[in-house]
């Protein structure tokens, strides 16, 4: 069965309505979803990330916002980044530090996570470390979508200068997708990529 590694975006779990919305589309296909909890930390993310590619062994990966930004760096993988977050150091020193809800049920059964200092400086650490060593093999392998309504985040620019537009595509929509966004933008591009 062909497998994607989906990563969700910021206080949020695998049990992201996109990753059932997903799951739901793409069984019928014989695509598998695998979508796991990204630990809140930076530090214990990335690797954790590297990990599960090295374990799934995915034929894509599919990540939205902070999800899509340590997608960025899983390099030699075919991936989809929607509305990737690439600043979120900056994002979350102006979003205020305490404590935060996670926004959808974790397996370890935890309610909310911290934001303090040492995130932030974790995620400055790993953000010196996106665009590194891309090839023109890697941007044949990386697509971003992004919503032109997006008022939260938006790195377009970025991405332009480091991937070019070849595989930039704007869509109607803001941050956070919705099964009509999935349907319409989402969905299409991933069975183009994996049955083509």
């Amino acid at each position: 069965m062909t497998k994607i590694l989906y990563i969700h975006g910021f206080a949020s779990s695998g049990a992201t309505g996109t990753a059932t919305s997903m799951r739901n589309a793409l069984y019928p296909r014989g695509i598998q979803v695998l979508a796991p909890d990204v630990p809140a930390m930076p530090a214990e993310a990335l690797p954790f990330l590297r990990q599960q590619v090295a374990e799934i062994q995915p034929q894509l990966i599919v990540a939205t916002s902070m999800g899509a930004m340590y997608a960025e760096q899983l390099r030699g993988q075919l991936r989809i980044l929607v509305n990737p977050s690439f600043n979120m150091a900056r994002l979350l020193t102006f979003m205020g530090m305490g404590r935060k809800p996670f926004r959808n049920p974790r397996q370890d059964g935890a309610k909310d996570f911290k934001v303090d200092k040492e995130m932030i400086a974790q995620f400055r650490e790993i953000e010196k470390h996106s665009f590194e060593g891309i090839t023109p093999a890697e941007r044949e392998l990386v697509y971003g979508l992004f919503g032109d309504h997006d008022s939260r985040v938006n790195c377009q620019p970025q991405f332009v200068k480091n991937y070019g537009r070849e595989h930039f595509q704007l869509f109607d929509g803001d941050h956070y997708l919705n099964d009509e966004i999935l349907k319409r933008e989402v969905l299409p591009l991933i069975v183009k990529l994996i049955e083509s």
